[in-house]
């Protein structure tokens, strides 16, 4: 059985919720990456996402201030998060019945990963050619 663990990509890069956008933007812009997980302030928080989706939403649909916006206005707090045991097949369902284009991955309460659809089409498209 493939598990979230033999998909996900381990380098997550976060943020922290007071960051602005403009900050969460530049890190983007720098670590080529589409997405940030956005960090706990206590171990009882839960941990957010900050993607192109939210961003498109908040700074250019309703014309939000980059400067101004902080990443906890425009993230997805709580972001669903799976553990890294959890099969990749129930968290492609999981993803497909909520819309989501990644999943937090924890081992316990600890980030572990990023899982994203295209990491799993990836490897469906590597085992079939």
């Amino acid at each position: 059985m493939l598990t979230v663990k033999d998909v996900m990509v381990p380098e997550v890069v976060t943020i922290s919720p007071y960051s602005t956008l403009r900050e969460a933007l530049s890190m983007m812009k720098e670590r080529q990456v589409k997405s940030l997980v956005v960090e706990r302030q206590h171990a009882h928080d839960a941990y957010g996402m900050l993607s192109y989706r939210e961003l498109l939403d908040t700074v250019v649909a309703q014309d939000g201030d980059v400067d101004l916006l902080n990443v906890y206005d425009a993230a997805t707090i709580p972001a669903i998060t799976v553990n890294e045991d959890l099969s990749v097949r129930q968290a492609a369902a999981l993803m497909s019945r909520y819309h989501l284009s990644r999943l937090v991955v924890v081992e316990g309460s600890q980030l572990v990963g990023l899982l994203a659809m295209n990491d799993i089409l990836a490897r469906l498209m590597e085992e079939l050619t």
